[in-house]
């Protein structure tokens, strides 16, 4: 299995720079069986069967894109650099890991400041990595960070423009509730309250999970052997409730539709995890770093609404593990020809293997 097999042309035209608007007037390609129906996702209502669960990740996006500065001093005096610090994740002790650019102006045991509010020690430069000490903790931090920081969109739509303020709105999901991810659970953004409402009213369900989605997930495969690879690690949980919630719908026959592919990729973990099995999932509180690639076996997903993702991509080898190789070239192959946008601000799939 050759990383070329999942490579395809992509119009940079066709790449997203800002969200439909209203969020589910996005385009929707249903692909069911052997068929392919351009529809839109306020079309959900009609689509959904009552007794479908949908799996959401309430995950909650946090403005980890900081700009700040450093001062030292020099021969010739004060000395200040710019330095834009990408938060990755927290660790023990209330310190995160983050990113610097560039690395090189940064020193350990200096400060960079951020805001009248926020500034941070520099404890440790790692592996191309900050460990960082923040001056506040707690909700304090969190207002400082909400006011100083922007959305950390990905590569591909920063590479084409700034982030701003409409970002903050328009990179958050309507559930998001739990605060830690550094990337949206973009399937999710296509979901407005009144559509959840309608579906909750036909009789479709909802079950909440939580992933933090890591910046890890934008890393692309860099081994020809895509076995090989090496997924990054996301923290996830599965609560009680959630299980019992999963496993009542397998067992009445419903459908277990993730939201996502972080969403998927939960689930799945916890079928794996201690107790799970085909069909039957486990509470499940942990970082996972389950890659699913052709030849997985799903054990709880029916089916996947999903944005459509980048070549050579992590998340065009999972598709590609539901719907089969060839099926997903030709549904790629057709949102291409007919012009869906792609990526994290692009339209909607519906995948029913």
């Amino acid at each position: 299995m050759k990383l070329d097999d999942f490579d395809f042309e992509l119009p940079e035209g066709l790449i997203a720079t800002r969200p439909a608007r209203p969020r589910d007037a996005a385009r929707l390609l249903l692909a069911e069986g052997d068929a392919i129906h351009d529809r839109h996702v306020r079309d959900l209502i009609d689509i959904f069967r009552p007794g479908d669960r949908l799996v959401l990740n309430n995950t909650k996006v946090i403005p980890a894109r900081l700009a700040g500065t450093r001062t030292r001093q020099s021969a010739q005096g004060e000395v200040v650099a710019k330095v834009e610090v990408t938060l990755l994740e927290p660790a023990p002790g209330g310190e995160w890991s983050a990113l610097a650019k560039p690395l090189r102006k940064v020193k350990e045991s200096e400060e960079i400041v951020f805001s009248d509010a926020l500034s941070a020690r520099v404890e440790a430069i790692e592996n191309g990595q900050l460990r960082l000490s923040f001056n506040l903790s707690g909700e304090d931090f969190d207002a400082a960070l909400a006011e100083a920081g922007a959305m950390p969109l990905p590569p591909y739509i920063a590479a084409l423009r700034a982030p701003d303020d409409e970002d903050k709105r328009d990179y958050q999901t309507v559930f998001a509730r739990h605060s830690g991810a550094v990337a949206a659970p973009t399937a999710s953004l296509h979901f407005t309250r009144e559509l959840l409402e309608a579906l909750a009213a036909k009789g479709v369900e909802f079950t909440e999970v939580t992933l933090h989605v890591g910046a890890g997930t934008f890393l692309p495969v860099k081994v020809e052997d895509v076995t090989t690879h090496k997924m990054h690690a996301e923290w996830g949980e599965v609560s009680e409730q959630a299980a019992a919630e999963i496993n009542a719908t397998k067992q009445a026959g419903g459908r277990v539709i993730p939201v996502g592919t972080t969403a998927l990729r939960l689930i799945e973990s916890a079928a794996r995890a201690e107790g799970g099995a085909k069909g039957h999932i486990v509470p499940f509180r942990d970082a996972t770093d389950i890659f699913i690639y052709p030849g997985f076996e799903f054990r709880i997903t029916d089916a996947l609404m999903t944005n459509f993702h980048l070549p050579k991509s992590t998340l065009l080898m999972l598709v590609s593990a539901l719907m089969g190789q060839d099926r997903i070239r030709e549904i790629y192959d057709h949102a291409v020809k007919t012009g869906y946008r792609f990526f994290s601000y692009g339209d909607a799939s519906l995948l029913i293997p």
